[in-house]
C-alpha cells in the first residue's frame, strides 16, 4: 500500500463507515484511487464456467451496489467484478447505522438490507460497461415482494443482456426469511425461473448461487444436489455469517452479517465440503476473510476455481486486489504449478 492510499484510508476511518464507503466510491470514479490496470500472467489466466479470467481474484458484490464504478473497478487489478445486489424496484434498505467496523477483529458487520436504486437504474449503467472486463450482477429480491423467487428472474431478464454472469443471492441475512429460499424445494423452483429467464437472453450467461456459511452438512448436501439438477454454472461460498465467536471489537454485538477475517476458517470449511460433495463437477468461488495472497491460495487449494474479496479493502485499500494477484502468481510458481487450475482442490481434505 502506497503512502497516499494509507493516508486516504486513515481519513476515511475518521468518518462513519457508510459515509466512508460512499466517499471511496466517489474517489474511485474521480480517478483518485489506485488503478494499475489488468493484472495477468500465463499462470493467472484461468477459465471458470466459460469465463476467461485474466486472474482469479474478483471483487465480491456489495462494494459497488449500483454499478456506478464499472470502468475504474475493471482497471483495479481484479480479474472479474460483481456488482449489486440489485432488486426489481429501488429500496432504501434498513435504517442507519447499518455498517460497522470491527478493527480489533479485522471484520465488518452490515445489515444494509439490499439498499439499491433498482434494476432500471442498474441497466442504464450496465449498457455503458467496459467491454474488456468480466462483469457480473448479484440478483436480489425486494423486501416487500409478493413473489421473491420471481424477483430474481425479473432482474436477470432486465439486465442480463449486459452481463457476463449473474449470481442468485438467497444468502443475505439482512432480508427477513430470504435464507429460507436455500431449502431444496424452494431453491429448485427459484432456479428454474432464473434459468428460464437466462435462456431468453442473447447469450446464455453463467448463473452462480451464493450460499450462507451457516448451513449444516445436510443442507450443504441438498444444495449440491440442487446445483447438479438445476444446471447451475457454479456456487459462491460464502456470504456473511450470523456467528459471533471470539470477537473482541466493541461493535461485535451489532445485528447483521459478519464478514472479514473472522469468516475465513468457517467459509473455507464450507467451501471444502462443497468441493467434496460436488466432486469437482461444479466450479466454486471462494469468498470470506481473504486479505492476502496466501489466503487466496488456501481457498484455491481447498477447492475454489476463483476467489472474491471485499471487506479486507476496508483495512488494506483497493490496491489489495493487485497485490493478491501478483502474490498468487508467485505462490503458484513456488509450488510448481503452471496454471491456477492445477492447484484447485489439492488440499481439500485438510479442511474436512
Amino acid at each position: 500500500m502506497k503512502l497516499t492510499e494509507k493516508l486516504g484510508l486513515g481519513l476515511l476511518h475518521r468518518v462513519d463507515p457508510e459515509t466512508a464507503h460512499g466517499l471511496a466510491l466517489k474517489a474511485l470514479c474521480l480517478g483518485l484511487a489506485p488503478t494499475p490496470g489488468p493484472v495477468t500472467s500465463r499462470r493467472l489466466r484461468t477459465d471458470v464456467a466459460g469465463l476467461a479470467l485474466p486472474n482469479p481474484v474478483g471483487l465480491a458484490a456489495g462494494f459497488d451496489k449500483n454499478a456506478q464504478a464499472l470502468k475504474p473497478l475493471s482497471q483495479s487489478g481484479f480479474g472479474f467484478v460483481e456488482v449489486g445486489a440489485i432488486t426489481p424496484r429501488a429500496q432504501v434498505g434498513n435504517p442507519r447505522p447499518r455498517l460497522f467496523r470491527l478493527p480489533q477483529d479485522q471484520g465488518v458487520i452490515n445489515r444494509f438490507g439490499f439498499n439499491n436504486e433498482g434494476m432500471e437504474a442498474a441497466a442504464r449503467r450496465l449498457v455503458k460497461r467496459p467491454l474488456d472486463a468480466i462483469i457480473g450482477l448479484n440478483l436480489g429480491a425486494n423486501k416487500d415482494s409478493d413473489d421473491r423467487a420471481d424477483d430474481f428472474a425479473r432482474v436477470l431478464a432486465h439486465c442480463g443482456a449486459h452481463l457476463d454472469f449473474a449470481t442468485v443471492n438467497v444468502s443475505s441475512p439482512n432480508t427477513e426469511k430470504l435464507r429460507d429460499l436455500q431449502g431444496p424445494e424452494a431453491l429448485s423452483a427459484l432456479l428454474k425461473g432464473v434459468m428460464e429467464a437466462r435462456n431468453w437472453l442473447p447469450n446464455a450467461i453463467p448463473i452462480f448461487l451464493k450460499i450462507a456459511p451457516d448451513l449444516n452438512d445436510t443442507e450443504l448436501s441438498e444444495i449440491a444436489d440442487v446445483a447438479h439438477q438445476s444446471g447451475l454454472s457454479g456456487i459462491i461460498a460464502t456470504n456473511t455469517t450470523l456467528a459471533r465467536d471470539g470477537l473482541q471489537s466493541p461493535e461485535s454485538h451489532q445485528a447483521g452479517g459478519l464478514s472479514g477475517a473472522p469468516l475465513f476458517d468457517k467459509s473455507t470449511r464450507v467451501l471444502a465440503k462443497l468441493s467434496d460433495l460436488t466432486r469437482g463437477d461444479i466450479p466454486l468461488i471462494g469468498v470470506g476473510g481473504i486479505a492476502s495472497a496466501e489466503q487466496a491460495y488456501a481457498k484455491i487449494c481447498a477447492g475454489a476455481s476463483a476467489v472474491q474479496l471485499y471487506s479486507a479493502m476496508v483495512y488494506n485499500g483497493l490496491s489489495l486486489a493487485a497485490d493478491i494477484a501478483h502474490g498468487l502468481d508467485a505462490l503458484l510458481a513456488r509450488d510448481g504449478y503452471d496454471t491456477v487450475a492445477q492447484a484447485v482442490g489439492t488440499k481439500t481434505k485438510d479442511w474436512l
